[in-house]
């Protein structure tokens, strides 16, 4: 048997899967992981911890797997997908100056006014195919360099490491002896040249950042370092896979072609749209991206991020103690015969495509006093399709490619009033692979292509073949809903 690690390390928790040469999963650990939610809208983490959390969500991962009768010895690679904007920057010695900056942490808004304000809108567009807004590295590694002594003299004197976390596990996984990232996690600094695959030493010049070390930019499927996961394993393994956590969970689910499309309902919402070997450029608030890339073949994508998706309903729970447990947020939103007028817009940090509106707060909007808390929890679940229908929207004006089907992944794509929602909102199919860790297969399956477990992504196409489908209700209230939808969105602003 051979059996391919692969290892999906999140804003919440670290989970590592073996898969067989079936592409099913036949061993798993996780580990939760401590995010720090700081004043001003700063959000960090520990980057020795994310090291460690990595380490013990793989040694539950090969435990289990050893009890089941399973041989350490027979695992012929690993993968890694990760969380994408999040970096760490350290010294020579590998010593972190700083924490990790995470995606979600908004302390560079100043920044990117100032970076509108000069101009650089269309420069930065037009070579990283990104948006300027905090979401992406390069402004918040800006705001550190401009804010903290250690990292400014770290970076004047070329001595500081940047990477973004696939690039930090894997330059400790290694023992420091390989500094690589790939093509997706690089698309996502605001350094990288999205059409000559390499990093921008224009912009780097402007941002004042060129002296910053960076790592060697690499299709996701090829070969990274190798590793024992801190003795972990007998014998150190090849790492022939490293994908952002979105691009690895579209290719999970197989969108291996043009047109194909995805939505990952976790913390925020990434919805990609495969666009084939073209970079194409978006005129209605997606960003364009890499969505996977091996040896011999790039495919580029649009994307549109919601910033906050599953989020909203962990704030409803910790702050307004409306539930206990997120799998009863189904009853509750059925216990009402619609939603009463209430809408939420889950601005907690922001709006992101198509409206980036980064400086907006979250609202509800429409209580009375015949609205319940299941209105209010409904309201919550109906932001997230309501969300994915106004990227839906903007991406069929950008490609005039029409959806003909949506997959979706994540925690909430388990919760079936969401995604019956979905599929009546967007009048399409809404298809679930049944897979719930759709990243570590994806990057299992960029780790295997490498290694010939899996010959080839046409083999792909037979694996995991078992999918559940929600069709459009007949009749449905959907487009009556939305219309509200969108008139709360022009009245919070």
């Amino acid at each position: 048997m051979n059996y391919i690690l692969g290892i999906d390390q999140g804003t919440s928790g670290t989970k590592a899967l073996l898969f067989d040469t079936q592409g099913k999963p036949v061993a798993k650990g996780s580990e939760t992981l401590k995010t720090f939610y700081l004043e001003n809208g700063h959000v960090e983490q520990e980057p020795d911890s994310i090291v460690e959390n990595v380490l013990a969500a793989v040694g539950k991962c090969l435990d289990a797997f050893v009890r089941s009768g399973g041989r350490l010895e027979e695992i012929r690679a690993c993968g890694i997908s990760n969380q994408r904007e999040t970096f760490v920057i350290w010294d020579a010695s590998g010593k972190p100056l700083y924490n990790a900056v995470v995606w979600q942490c908004k302390r560079s808004v100043n920044i990117c006014g100032r970076w509108r304000a000069a101009g650089y809108l269309d420069l930065i567009r037009a070579r990283t195919g990104l948006l300027i807004d905090p979401y992406f590295s390069g402004s918040k590694l800006v705001w550190l360099y401009e804010n903290n002594a250690a990292v400014r003299r770290a970076i004047d004197a070329g001595e500081a490491f940047f990477g973004t976390v696939d690039t930090w596990l894997l330059y400790r996984l290694t023992g420091g002896t390989s500094y690589h990232t790939d093509y997706t996690n690089a698309s996502r600094t605001l350094f990288f040249n999205l059409k000559e695959l390499q990093w921008d030493r224009e912009l780097l010049e402007v941002f004042g950042l060129s002296r910053l070390r960076l790592a060697e930019p690499k299709p996701s499927s090829g070969s990274f370092g190798h590793t024992d996961f801190n003795g972990l394993l007998p014998a150190a393994i090849p790492i022939t896979g490293m994908i952002g956590d979105s691009h690895a969970a579209a290719f999970g689910e197989g969108c291996f072609s043009p047109g194909e499309a995805k939505a990952t309902l976790g913390t925020g919402c990434s919805i990609l749209m495969n666009t084939g070997p073209v970079c194409m450029d978006s005129r209605n608030g997606m960003v364009s991206t890499i969505c996977w890339s091996t040896a011999d073949t790039v495919h580029y994508a649009l994307e549109g991020v919601i910033v906050t998706c599953g989020a909203t309903l962990e704030w409803i729970k910790n702050e307004l103690g409306l539930f206990t447990d997120s799998r009863i947020t189904e009853e509750m939103a059925g216990a009402v015969k619609d939603n009463g007028g209430v809408y939420l817009i889950p601005a907690f940090s922001g709006l992101g495509a198509p409206h980036w509106q980064m400086d907006r707060k979250a609202s509800i909007s429409g209580l009375t006093f015949g609205s319940s808390r299941n209105h209010i929890v409904r309201a919550a679940l109906e932001s997230i399709p309501f969300s994915i229908k106004d990227v839906i929207v903007a991406m069929e004006a950008d490609t005039a490619l029409p959806l003909t089907k949506l997959m979706v992944d994540g925690g909430i794509s388990a919760n079936t009033f969401v995604t019956q929602f979905l599929a009546d909102l967007l009048g399409k199919d809404v298809v679930t692979i049944g897979q719930p860790d759709i990243s570590a297969l994806g990057a299992a399956y960029m780790s295997g292509l490498s290694v010939g477990v899996y010959p080839s992504i046409a083999h792909l196409r037979l694996l995991n073949t078992e999918k559940k489908t929600r069709i459009p209700t007949p009749g449905n209230k959907t487009a009556a809903y939305y219309q509200g939808w969108q008139r709360a969105l022009r009245l919070g602003l």
